[in-house]
C-alpha cells in the first residue's frame, strides 16, 4: 500500500474514492492527516470530472479519532498554540461538509471521537455490521469540540447531551437510530455494492442541481421560513430553472430520453 496518508481514485464515472491510509494505528487523525483530507477535498470539490466522493478507512476501521501520540504533544503547548491546531481540523471537517459534490461515508468499522465526526460531515453515511462508534473524549479529560456542531445537527441536542458525557459504545445499530447512519449493510461486499447502487443512481440526477440542492440544505436549515427565506428559495430555484442544465432536464422529460448527463449504455 502506497506511504500517502490519503488515497485518492478516480474513475471514469465521475466518482473519486478517498481513503484514509494509516491503518496501522486505526486512520487516527494527526497532523499530516488532517492537512492532506482539506488538500484532497478542496481539489476534489473544484474538479468539474469528479460528481461523487466517497470516504473510508483503509484496513479494519474507519477512524479512531486523534492520535494518542499527538494529543500527548499538543498537551504540552500553550493555549493560543492548541487555538490554531484545533481551528486545522475545524477547517477539515467543514471542508468535507462543504464539499459541493456528494459525500458518501463508507463507515468500514469504528468511529471514534473524531471519527464520529467524520462520519456526520458526510453527507450519506453507510455502515456495516461491525461498526462502531463512541464520543471518547471525555474518557481521556476533553470535550468533543470541533466535531460538536455537526454530531449535534446529527443527533440532536436531547441524544448529545447523553452521548457527550457518558463515552458509551454505540454499535451501527444504534449509530442509524441515532443519526449517525443512514444505513447498516451486513459487510465490506455490501458496503461496496451499496455504494454502486447509490452512485447508480445519483448518475441520473443533474451535477450542478445536486450542488445546489446541498447548498439549499445549508442555507434554510435551522432557519425561521420568514420572507428573507422565502425569497432566497425562490430565487434559488428560478436560477435553477434558468440554468442549462435545468432547461436541458425540463426537455429530456418532455421529449421522454434521457438527460445529457445520464451515462449512456
Amino acid at each position: 500500500m502506497s506511504d500517502d496518508v490519503v488515497l485518492v481514485k478516480k474513475h471514469a464515472n465521475g466518482l473519486a474514492e478517498v481513503t484514509m491510509n494509516r491503518p496501522e494505528i486505526f486512520n487516527a487523525l494527526n497532523v499530516e492527516l488532517q492537512a492532506r483530507l482539506t488538500e484532497v477535498f478542496m481539489d476534489l470539490g473544484a474538479d468539474d470530472e469528479v460528481r461523487f466522493i466517497t470516504l473510508t478507512g483503509a484496513g479494519k476501521h474507519f477512524c479512531a479519532g486523534g492520535d494518542i501520540n499527538y494529543l500527548l504533544e499538543t498537551g504540552q503547548w500553550s493555549v493560543a498554540d492548541n487555538q490554531a491546531d484545533a481551528e486545522k481540523l475545524a477547517k477539515m471537517l467543514n471542508t468535507i461538509f462543504t464539499c459541493p459534490k456528494p459525500v458518501i461515508g463508507l463507515i468500514n468499522g469504528a468511529a471514534y471521537g473524531g471519527g464520529l465526526g467524520m462520519t456526520t460531515v458526510c453527507d450519506i453515511a453507510i455502515g456495516v455490521e461491525a461498526a462502531s462508534f463512541t464520543l471518547s473524549e471525555v474518557k481521556l479529560g476533553l470535550i468533543p469540540g470541533t466535531i460538536a456542531p455537526y454530531v449535534v445537527q446529527a443527533m440532536g441536542v436531547r441524544q448529545a447531551r447523553r452521548w457527550f458525557v457518558t463515552a458509551e459504545r454505540i454499535d451501527a445499530h444504534k449509530g442509524k437510530e441515532l443519526g449517525l447512519l443512514h444505513e447498516v449493510v451486513a459487510d465490506q461486499a455490501a458496503l461496496e455494492a451499496e455504494r454502486d447502487r447509490l452512485i447508480d443512481m445519483m448518475q441520473k440526477n443533474g451535477p450542478i442541481a445536486m450542488q445546489d440542492s446541498k447548498a439549499l440544505v445549508l442555507a434554510v436549515y435551522n432557519r425561521p421560513v420568514d420572507n428573507n427565506v422565502m425569497v432566497d428559495s425562490a430565487r434559488r430555484i428560478a436560477e435553477s430553472r434558468a440554468k442549462p442544465e435545468g432547461q436541458e432536464g425540463a426537455t429530456a422529460f418532455l421529449e421522454k430520453r434521457p438527460a445529457a448527463w445520464v451515462p449512456q449504455g
